[in-house]
C-alpha cells in the first residue's frame, strides 16, 4: 500500500530538480564567454610583451625569425617586434681584451715575453652576428688576428730596439702601431670588429734567457761608465792644462812686473848713488863700504881685522 505523503515528496524533488537544471543550461553559454575574453586577454598581453622591447644607448639589436637576421636597430629607444621574432642584444661600447703573455722571436733571434692590451668595439652587428656570434668567440679571433701582427712586427725589430737604457732607441710604440694596422685590416671587414689601440703592457724574458739578458746588460752599464769615465778624465786633463797655461801667464806677467820695477828701482838707486858722490864723495866711499861689509857679515861670522884696515879705522873712528 503506498502512502499518500510520499508520493507528494517525490513530486516535490522532481519539480525543484527539473527548475535547478533548466537555471543550469540556462547561465553556462555565459560563463564559457568569459573564459574566452580571459584567456584572449591574456593572449593578447602576452604578445605585446614579446612584440615590445627597449635598446638602450649603449647597445644596438638585431631582430631575427627562425635564425635569420631581418633588421638591424642601432638607434636607442622603444621598439616593436612579431611575437615569433628574436631580439639579440650587442654592446656598442669600448671593450678591453687581454689576452695572456705570448713568447715571441725577434730579429736577432731572441725570445722575448709580450703582454698585451687590446682596445675595441663592435662597430658592425650584423657582421660580427654572422662571423663570430659572441664576446668570447670575439676575443678568440683577436688573439689570433693580434698574434699574427706582434708575431710580424716582433720578427722586424731587435732586441735592443725593445728593451734598452736609451729611451730614443726603443721602437715599442711604432711596433704596437704596426700591430694595430694589421689587425685592423684583417678585423673590421671580415669580423666586424674595430680595434681602437694595441698597447704592449708588458716586455719580460723566459726564465732560460734571463742570465744573459743581465750578462748583456751588465756589460752595457760597464761599458757606458767607462765612456763617462774617460769623458771625465778627459775633462779634467784639459782643465788642468788650461790651470797650467793660465799660471804660467800670470807668472810670466808677474816676474816681467817685478823685473821693470827692480830696474826702476836700481835705476833710482844709481841716481841717488850719483848725487851723493857728486855732493861728498868720502861720505859715498863710507857708505858704500859699510853696504859691502853687511853684506857678508851676520851674528855667526868672525872678521880679523889688521890695524891699518879701512874698516878698522873706520870703526875706531866711531868708537872715540
Amino acid at each position: 500500500m503506498t502512502h499518500p505523503d510520499h508520493h507528494q515528496h517525490h513530486d516535490h524533488h522532481d519539480e525543484a530538480h527539473r527548475h535547478d537544471g533548466g537555471a543550469g543550461h540556462e547561465h553556462s553559454p555565459r560563463r564559457v564567454t568569459s573564459w574566452w575574453r580571459a584567456g584572449l586577454a591574456v593572449l593578447a598581453l602576452v604578445a605585446l610583451a614579446r612584440s615590445v622591447f627597449v635598446v638602450p644607448e649603449t647597445e644596438s639589436a638585431i631582430v631575427t625569425r627562425f635564425g635569420k637576421p631581418l633588421r638591424t636597430i642601432e638607434d636607442p629607444g622603444l621598439k616593436l617586434k612579431w611575437p615569433i621574432d628574436r631580439r639579440l642584444r650587442f654592446d656598442n661600447r669600448v671593450l678591453l681584451y687581454d689576452p695572456a703573455p705570448a713568447e715571441f722571436l725577434t730579429q736577432d733571434k731572441k725570445n722575448l715575453v709580450v703582454d698585451t692590451a687590446v682596445v675595441w668595439r663592435i662597430a658592425d652587428p650584423a657582421r660580427f652576428l654572422e662571423t663570430i656570434g659572441d664576446i668570447s668567440g670575439a676575443e678568440m679571433r683577436l688573439h689570433d688576428v693580434v698574434w699574427a701582427g706582434l708575431a710580424a712586427a716582433l720578427g722586424r725589430t731587435e732586441l735592443s730596439q725593445l728593451v734598452s737604457t736609451k729611451p730614443k732607441h726603443l721602437r715599442i710604440e711604432e711596433v704596437s702601431a704596426e700591430v694595430r694596422e694589421s689587425a685592423v685590416a684583417v678585423s673590421l671587414p671580415q669580423l666586424g670588429v674595430e680595434i681602437l689601440e694595441v698597447q704592449l703592457t708588458r716586455l719580460s724574458f723566459p726564465e732560460q734567457n734571463l742570465e744573459s739578458v743581465f750578462a748583456r746588460m751588465r756589460a752595457e752599464r760597464e761599458r757606458i761608465a767607462k765612456e763617462y769615465r774617460a769623458q771625465g778624465e778627459e775633462q779634467a786633463m784639459i782643465i788642468r792644462a788650461e790651470a797650467d797655461r793660465d799660471r804660467e801667464l800670470i807668472l810670466a806677467d808677474a816676474y816681467r812686473e817685478a823685473e821693470i820695477l827692480r830696474g826702476q828701482g836700481d835705476a833710482e838707486a844709481a841716481g841717488i848713488y850719483g848725487d851723493a858722490y857728486r855732493q861728498d864723495p868720502s861720505l859715498y866711499r863710507f857708505l858704500r863700504t859699510l853696504e859691502s861689509y853687511e853684506s857678508i857679515l851676520d851674528d855667526q861670522t868672525t872678521v880679523i881685522l889688521s890695524a891699518d884696515s879701512e874698516l878698522f879705522s873706520l870703526l875706531g873712528g866711531a868708537s872715540e
